[in-house]
């Protein structure tokens, strides 16, 4: 990685190692004493870090709380994404410490704002939904098959995604921020911050919510608060059961996604399974268990 050009302007770099990305990340500060987030990607990524630095300006420009892209540029052998650095607290550190009510009122903050991300529209050429979720959810049931462990109830979640198929069609598709929830938001100043597009990608708008487990695990007024900030009020029951079909599709990949990363990441995603089939019932109730049970 050979960045020193660009690297000669900062003066001062803290390495950031919350996450899963690959990429090399840092809080780095100017020679005023001005800090900044900086991401460094692989040079082979350029075409795709422009398309999201570009995509990034725009939803800054609409209003998405988030940090300013401010720089993209290629150095070396890699590439250089410079934003505003937020000064800010963890939401999954921040959410505990504060009131059911608190808590609601930043979920329905929560839910506002992805209205603004999915107004990016899809491509003309998107490939039909209902064929391209599928197939992916084919290739999700196959992993779990083939990766060696079960989870209780699992035949309950296998037999959702069987029958609930026809739930897929018809679906309308925008841009996605593509992991909402908890871990990738920010309190800064008692206002809501939202970070890490990196998984971005273009889909159903209602499939962005399939990440609110974690939200849902460490606040259910948070995660209820984001559905009905999204919505205006109540979720539709359509909402709940495409709700159901993506979370349960998730569940499955997870357990054989964990298992790279040890015995720790399998655990976890074993205890969330169960999590998940006590919310919806054994999938028999499509409005989750979390909702409004705070």
């Amino acid at each position: 990685m050979s960045t020193s050009g660009f690297m000669e302007q900062f003066s001062q770099l803290r390495p950031i190692t919350k996450g899963w990305s690959a990429d090399h990340k840092y809080q780095v500060t100017d020679t005023a004493g001005r800090c900044y987030f900086l991401r460094i990607s692989p040079a082979g990524l350029a075409r795709e870090r422009q398309q999201l630095f570009e995509i990034e300006q725009q939803l800054y420009r609409a209003g998405v709380p988030m940090a300013q892209p401010l720089v993209i540029e290629v150095a070396g052998d890699s590439v250089c994404l410079l934003e505003s650095w937020i000064e800010g607290q963890d939401m999954e550190t921040a959410l505990p410490a504060l009131t059911n009510t608190q808590q609601y009122e930043l979920g329905v903050r929560s839910g506002e704002i992805p209205r603004q991300i999915h107004a990016l529209p899809a491509p003309a050429d998107q490939e039909d939904w209902a064929v391209r979720f599928s197939r992916k959810t084919d290739r999700k049931i196959k992993a779990y098959h083939d990766c060696g462990l079960r989870f209780n109830g699992d035949e309950a979640i296998l037999s959702y995604l069987a029958q609930q198929r026809a739930l897929l069609i018809n679906r309308p598709q925008c841009f996605q921020h593509g992991d909402y929830h908890v871990g990738n938001m920010m309190l800064e100043q008692g206002e809501l911050r939202i970070i890490d597009f990196d998984r971005c990608d273009y889909g159903d708008p209602w499939e962005e919510f399939n990440r609110i487990v974690w939200s849902a695990a460490l606040s259910p007024a948070f995660a209820t608060g984001q559905l009905d900030g999204y919505f205006g009020g109540r979720p539709p029951l359509a909402f709940f059961r495409l709700l159901a079909f993506y979370i349960a599709s998730n569940t499955l990949s997870s357990v054989s996604w964990a298992i790279p990363f040890g015995k720790g990441e399998v655990t976890t995603m074993l205890e969330q399974a169960q999590l998940v089939l006590a919310w919806f019932k054994q999938m028999e109730n499509p409005v989750p268990g979390w909702y409004h049970a705070f």
